[in-house]
């Protein structure tokens, strides 16, 4: 039966005695998280005010307490404002009035965070503590009740990840959410046996819709780890018996980055990850090692696009497009060019073929809250821009080029940052990458890369020569190399950050003079150069780049 509310879908398991939530050493039959979910119902209903918004923050680790408010929103018609516990002063408190949080849940680990903030108006509920249980003893379990419930209800509130700029608070309904989870239960199969392992945080909208939601509709089990840990994961996949699992950003990289257990690697019941920003390389290595196969897919976290891995897409592609997904240049909002590709796969036509996804089809996009001119940033003239870049083959399949602000032209050609960092992916040194644009002395961009691994500049000129699909304009002119990539909460690098540091940060940055493939130390701002392998240049940033006539001065 396909529910059409997801507080149908918490209901529907009250009689169902069989385990469905680990965390820890707990586990929560489906019977008892439904009645768990009422008594939060019940107690929303009683504490909200009837003059504000049904709104409530959850300020809260993956924990089983995540799962009870999530369920209890649905049961009372409320929608749930996940916070970023990695926030800090103003902009916590920003998140919290802007989403209008009448009420607060919190954990004691969180407190310290909230010290000092004006939080006008707002209730807090600080879960493990006697004041805590004891206002839900008021609310003795009772059966879940789904009077006048819609699909049409407002449930989720989940900030968008900030990586490429402030976030934003999307708006996802019961009835949004709901078909999300049928639409993944369908296509992965999903079995009422199955494990979801929930390791991203729960406050993004990646663990709610991609993870939470399936398992719902399918009424498998979910195990809840509290925070992401690398090395923590395949231990936690063998002792949950974890068969699904979702990931964002440098998770998978993380991962790879443990070390291998031969005989553990693969002795799991894992079959499939679905996610984004793994990448093919890491995607290949992931199910070498063990065994489970990674299924990229892409889907704004507002709703307003999504693209789905088909048999037959090309290495490197996301997905064919479906009726109404087209490429349109940014600037005239002509549709762009099929892309060409030469022999080693290189794009030929990146100047023609990048532009942006537009979604002029059916759009599931719901807003966000309080925010009208980023709604029509995304909404205007009949369709739904997404903001990312890619470009599409003559077979109608879709390659993602990056975000909005990874636009990278140099010399007058659009290049791609994302297919520049599947290419660097291979250097043996990088554990992570980071493509992004730093601005040319005379006009357009230079490509900057960060590294996080080792790096020798003469093995990385040498491996760069070795790539048959790195086009003519795509070698970095500077590599930053970190001991660790930056990256949100939800494991997306900082890329806004790397580009306004530039060449002008901390850490070491090597240079490419002219056109030839021979990596320089461009000695930092802050300080001497850590690595002086190779021939040194001792400027001291890009002013004393031009100044000396180091830089070729193209258009």
């Amino acid at each position: 039966m396909e529910y059409t509310t997801v507080a149908e879908l918490v209901a529907q398991g009250r009689d169902d005695h069989r385990p469905a939530l680990w965390w820890r050493d707990t586990v929560l039959t489906h019977h008892q998280l439904a009645r768990e979910a009422a008594t939060r119902a019940a107690l929303l209903t009683a504490l909200l005010p009837s003059d504000v918004p049904p709104h409530l923050g959850v300020l809260l680790d993956n924990t089983p307490e995540f799962v009870h408010w999530l369920s209890a929103a649905a049961l009372a018609r409320a929608a749930v404002a996940g916070i970023n516990p990695t926030h800090r002063g103003p902009d916590l408190a920003r998140d919290i009035l802007h989403t209008d949080c009448a009420i607060l849940v919190t954990e004691p680990a969180q407190l310290p965070l909230l010290r000092g903030l004006d939080l006008p108006g707002v209730r807090l509920l600080v879960t493990g503590t006697p004041e805590y249980d004891e206002l839900l003893a008021r609310f003795p379990a009772q059966e879940p009740e789904l009077s006048a419930v819609t699909p049409a209800d407002r449930l989720l509130l989940y900030f968008t990840s900030g990586s490429t700029g402030a976030p934003k608070a999307a708006i996802c309904t019961q009835g949004r959410l709901a078909a999300a989870g049928h639409r993944l239960a369908e296509q992965f199969a999903v079995r009422r046996d199955d494990v979801h392992y929930l390791c991203m945080p729960m406050f993004h909208g990646n663990a709610v819709l991609a993870g939470w939601a399936p398992a719902l509709v399918a009424r498998a089990g979910v195990a809840l780890r509290s925070r992401f840990s690398a090395s923590g994961f395949l231990d936690d996949v063998r002792r949950y018996g974890a068969t699904y699992f979702t990931y964002v950003g440098r998770a998978i990289q993380y991962v790879l980055a443990t070390p291998p257990r031969p005989g553990e690697d693969r002795d799991h019941r894992l079959r499939l990850g679905f996610g984004t920003e793994a990448g093919a390389v890491d995607a290949t290595a992931f199910e070498r090692r063990f065994g489970t196969r990674l299924v990229e897919g892409y889907g704004s976290s507002e709703g307003g696009a999504a693209i789905q891995w088909a048999p037959g897409t090309p290495a490197g592609a996301v997905g064919p497009a479906v009726p109404g997904l087209v490429v349109r240049d940014q600037r005239t909002s002509a549709e762009c060019p099929a892309a060409r590709f030469g022999p080693s796969g290189e794009l030929l036509n990146g100047a023609e073929a990048i532009g942006e996804l537009v979604n002029h089809g059916a759009s599931p996009f719901e807003g966000y809250w309080r925010n009208p001119a980023a709604e029509a940033e995304r909404r205007h003239d009949g369709a739904y821009w997404t903001g990312d870049l890619f470009y599409r083959d003559a077979d109608g399949y879709l390659y993602f080029a990056g975000r909005g602000d990874d636009r990278i032209r140099v010399d007058g050609e659009n290049l791609a940052a994302a297919l520049i960092e599947n290419i660097l992916a291979r250097y043996p040194g990088a554990e992570a990458v980071a493509v992004y644009a730093v601005p040319d002395p005379v006009t357009g961009d230079q490509v900057m890369a960060a590294i996080a691994g080792t790096f020798e500049p003469a093995g990385f000129a040498a491996f760069l020569r070795a790539q048959p699909d790195l086009g003519t304009k795509m070698a970095p002119r500077f590599v930053r190399v970190l001991e660790r990539m930056p990256v949100t909460a939800t494991n997306k690098i900082q890329r806004a950050r790397l580009r306004k540091e530039g060449v002008e940060c901390g850490d070491p940055v090597w240079w490419r003079p002219g056109t030839e493939l021979s990596y320089r130390r461009l000695t930092g701002m802050t300080g001497e150069p850590r690595h002086t392998e190779g021939p040194l240049t001792e400027v001291k940033g890009p002013s004393d780049v031009r100044r000396q006539g180091l830089e070729p001065r193209t258009r």
